[in-house]
């Protein structure tokens, strides 16, 4: 097959969150497979000059922007056997950060436009157009409304991926009129609730539609996790599924992360013992071998449940023999929360400002369990990285951490769980990862079997590759 993955961000040129891990990820277990697929970004002036030296210019042409049209350069490169296509003009994609202007419905309209304009320029005639998120939601809409009735574009599929239903591309009808150009008599495709909504003309106008994990495929039909759009979905349900996303197995392995303090594997564990202290070493904690770690590597947003452990934080402080790791930064009022504990349980509680990528490794081998208690999570990448290094999670039964993190309570889970987005169940299910830990011989099992946990590219590209095949077959 022929696949072609539209993405605002892929590693290794350009990334801001999760997206950019799963593009620069994903297709390349794809080409492993014996798929030909090839990643298309636009060309940010961020992306390093180094990789930039790499690049091969193909052509440029114009592309129709409303009622304008704007130049556009076309590169190609290669990197880890697989082919990468970017999308070039500088008055989009030359500033200092992907996202956050003033004008990124324009700018994502055109990375929209350009993707389908591109395509009688290159070797490549996709079966499937992959697209990903708000920013290349129009993709579906304008192959709908302009391609798929000409000769060179006729009957080719799309794939529309779902990553955070919470950013949908919402704007003011001003915006179709100064940058998406969609005719007037067809702008019910995109129309919901009085305004122009990217992703919603995407599941109305993709041939598939899915998620990044199976249960979030289904919560996303619940007014509670759809941010508005269950109505759509409920009504196209026929074309939704889940797909779970994967880790880079080779990126995270602590038997040869050379960010560890010490290396070790499923087999051997005594260097996790090593990085445990090691790590209480480097943030001031109290050298207790015998105390429990619990990490956390986030965001301070409320989504993450934040709220939870600022509500049950203090009682477990109090009530129970632990030491508590948090790296990450966001919203004030978190930060503030943290740095205040930090000052009440000296030696036993440090706040970590920013993300450190290389502080992160560590909190995940390091820490002996880690807690999710997100209230909405669409796959979650931190639980399966902890998983791979060993440390218990600790999550909410939700979106990809149910589908990831199973209860240990039959002795045959990967960690702890907890139902409803309450502090209560989320302190107990903590007081039980605790307790269980004072068992040596059962603790050891569970990491054993964390570590066996299936997280990989391998069996999350299967699964595409079985979406792509069954998309091919819709008329």
């Amino acid at each position: 097959m022929r696949i072609l993955y539209c993405a605002s961000e892929a590693n290794p040129y350009c990334g801001s969150g999760g997206l950019a891990d799963v593009a620069g990820s994903l297709p390349h277990t794809l080409c492993r497979k014996g798929q030909d697929c090839r990643i298309v970004v636009p060309l940010y002036g961020t992306i390093p000059q180094e990789l930039k030296n790499s690049l091969n210019f193909i052509t440029n042409f114009t592309v129709p922007v409303a009622w304008r049209h704007q130049y556009c350069g076309l590169f190609w490169a290669r990197w880890n056997d697989c082919t990468y296509y970017f999308i070039d003009n500088e008055y989009y994609f030359k500033r200092g950060t992907l996202y956050g202007h003033y004008d990124d419905a324009e700018r994502f309209a055109f990375f929209s436009r350009a993707i389908l304009e591109m395509l009688p320029y290159i070797d490549f005639h996709p079966d499937i157009i992959h697209c990903n998120d708000w920013q290349t939601a129009l993709v579906p809409v304008y192959y709908y409304l302009f391609y798929s009735h000409r000769p060179w574009y006729y009957n080719i599929k799309s794939v529309f991926t779902i990553h955070n239903i919470q950013y949908q591309g919402e704007y003011g009808w001003e915006v179709n009129t100064e940058c998406v150009g969609i005719p007037a008599n067809e702008t019910k495709i995109l129309e919901m609730n009085g305004k122009l909504n990217m992703m919603k003309g995407a599941i109305e106008t993709a041939t598939r539609v899915n998620t990044v994990s199976p249960s979030y495929a289904a919560e996303i039909k619940d007014p509670w996790f759809s941010w508005g759009l269950h109505d759509e979905l409920n009504l196209r349900h026929y074309k939704l599924c889940g797909i779970k996303n994967g880790i880079d197995l080779a990126s995270y392995n602590p038997e040869t992360d050379y960010q560890l303090y010490r290396n070790y594997s499923k087999d051997d564990m005594s260097g996790k013992g090593e990085c445990k202290r090691a790590l209480q070493e480097r943030l001031c904690l109290e050298q207790r071998w015998d105390v429990p770690i619990v990490g956390m590597v986030t965001r301070l947003v409320a989504h993450k449940g934040l709220d939870l452990v600022r509500m049950g934080l203090e009682e477990l402080m109090n009530t129970e023999k632990m030491q508590f790791v948090i790296l990450g930064s966001g919203d004030k009022e978190y930060e503030d929360y943290f740095n205040y504990m930090q000052a009440k349980y000296p030696g036993r509680l440090c706040f970590c400002h920013g993300f450190v990528p290389e502080l992160a490794r560590k909190i995940y081998s390091g820490a002996d369990i880690f807690l999710m208690p997100s209230a909405q999570e669409p796959c979650g990448l931190a639980q399966m990285i902890a998983l791979r290094y060993g440390t218990i999670p600790v999550v909410r039964e939700v979106g990809g951490l149910k589908d990831s993190v199973f209860d240990s309570a039959d002795n045959y889970g990967n960690g702890f769980t907890f139902k409803h987005y309450d502090t209560a169940d989320m302190v107990g299910a903590v007081r039980r990862a605790l307790w269980g830990i004072q068992n040596a011989d059962g603790w050891h099992q569970l990491m054993w079997r964390a570590m066996m946990s299936d997280n990989s590219w391998d069996r999350s590209a299967q699964d595409y590759i079985n979406l792509y095949n069954d998309t091919l077959n819709w008329a």
